[in-house]
């Protein structure tokens, strides 16, 4: 049975909220059991739709894992594989599982990955994955619907020069890269703090990578990697999300681990439109400055500039601003499906091509609303919980893949939340 979240808003949120592992390194970070078989431990890791996604397919590659009691501590070990194909079932899910590819070849010399699914919020450059395993020696080929790809030996170090920056392509060249024979050179490599994150990891594995955090890494390849334990990084998206809703609301939220550094571009938007994000010895304290919130227009842009995930949180606080903000949105092409659902709820929002025109209203009016992926649907709840009346957000599985026990954490803020079954 499908699940709801109602909200009663109008009700500021107030006290602390613990921000969980940051999804964006967690699926990277399970991936790396493929490259050794040794045992690799990772805590706060968050329990989300998407984590328990990409756990079922290790395990169905032949990964054994085990899960703590409160979900947050996973060991895996590749010893051996039972396959090396990631079949339609499982990749359909989420874009992430793409990850395996790299690490299966680069350690088992083959893999078979289908084309993968997620949010549907634009084409995004499997291209440059496949170029970057070229690249380094692998003979790919498209067929039916998978990624198909085999490498005689080794991989062999190479110049990947991507064309823009990519998350998902940087860290699978990392991946596969780390084992090859000689020296990979990444330019223009994303530079999103799970990259770094991820290469501190892989360091802790043996690995022999520099330059992260920067937009040329460079990899020593090495014969193997060994076992290793890690914690995962606080997930910025979550703390950018709750400040949001903070500032929305009129309340104030400490954001319990958050990493004030990580949000530098965010926070400073933030403070031009009357939001401030003080940094604690315990995280960040987040608040409205004043009553008004100024419109401030944005564009998106990679790390360090405007992040893509947190658009849609953004043009739901700019609906409740004075003036009018230009939202430009330079990554995704179709990450504007949460506009027609806010004016649902009287927000004044029109869209002329990449840019989203958002003119301030006074109050929004709780509706029934539908969530079209991950950071869409919580924008939605943004607008809820400032709304008046009541708010209904479909399609709850889309914010379960992002964001660990939102209705709980929010309910423990004040908030009037609660999961229905529809």
């Amino acid at each position: 049975m499908l699940q709801s979240i109602r909200i009663r808003g109008g009700v500021g949120l107030n006290g602390a909220v613990d921000i969980s592992g940051a999804k964006n390194l967690a699926l990277p970070a399970l991936v790396t059991t493929l490259l050794t078989s040794e045992s690799v431990t990772l805590t706060n890791v968050p329990d989300l739709a998407d984590v328990r996604s990409l756990l079922g397919l290790l395990s169905h590659l032949g990964t054994d894992i085990k899960i703590s009691d409160d979900k947050h501590t996973v060991t895996l070990q590749t010893k051996n594989l039972r396959d090396v194909v990631a079949p339609y079932d499982f990749v359909r899910k989420m874009r992430a599982s793409i990850l395996v590819l790299g690490p299966l070849v680069a350690r088992h010399r083959m893999a078979s990955v289908s084309f993968p699914g997620g949010c549907a919020i634009g084409t995004r450059g499997i291209d440059l994955h496949i170029k970057a395993l070229r690249l380094l020696g692998a003979d790919v080929k498209i067929e039916n619907g998978y990624i198909n790809a085999e490498a005689p030996g080794r991989l062999t170090g190479a110049e990947i020069n991507f064309s823009i920056p990519t998350v998902t392509g940087t860290e699978n060249s990392i991946m596969a890269a780390v084992l090859a024979n000689g020296t990979t050179t990444i330019i223009n490599a994303a530079m999103e703090p799970e990259i770094p994150a991820l290469v501190e990891l892989l360091n802790g594995m043996g690995a022999r990578i520099t330059g992260h955090g920067t937009s040329v890494i460079s990899i020593d390849g090495v014969e193997s990697l060994h076992g290793t334990s890690y914690e995962v990084i606080p997930d910025r998206i979550e703390a950018g999300t709750y400040a949001v809703a903070a500032a929305a609301t009129c309340g104030k939220l400490i954001l319990k681990n958050c990493n004030h550094g990580h949000l530098l571009s965010f926070f400073e938007t933030l403070h031009a439109a009357g939001v401030a994000c003080d940094a604690t010895d315990d995280g960040v304290l987040a608040y409205r400055r004043s009553n008004e919130l100024c419109a401030v227009d944005i564009q998106t842009a990679p790390y360090p500039g405007f992040p893509t995930d947190l658009q849609a949180q953004y043009m739901a606080l700019m609906s409740l601003s004075t003036g009018t903000a230009s939202i430009t949105e330079n990554i995704f092409e179709n990450r504007f499906m949460h506009v027609p659902e806010l004016c649902r709820m009287g927000a004044n929002i029109a869209i002329h091509g990449k840019t989203a025109i958002v003119t301030g209203v006074k109050k929004l009016n709780g509706a029934q609303v539908m969530a079209t992926d991950i950071r869409a649907s919580v924008s939605l709840v943004i607008a809820g919980l400032a709304a008046e009346g009541e708010t209904v957000v479909n399609r709850l599985y889309h914010i379960d893949r992002g964001y660990e026990n939102i209705d709980e954490k929010m309910r423990n803020c004040g908030a009037d939340v609660e999961r229905i079954s529809v």
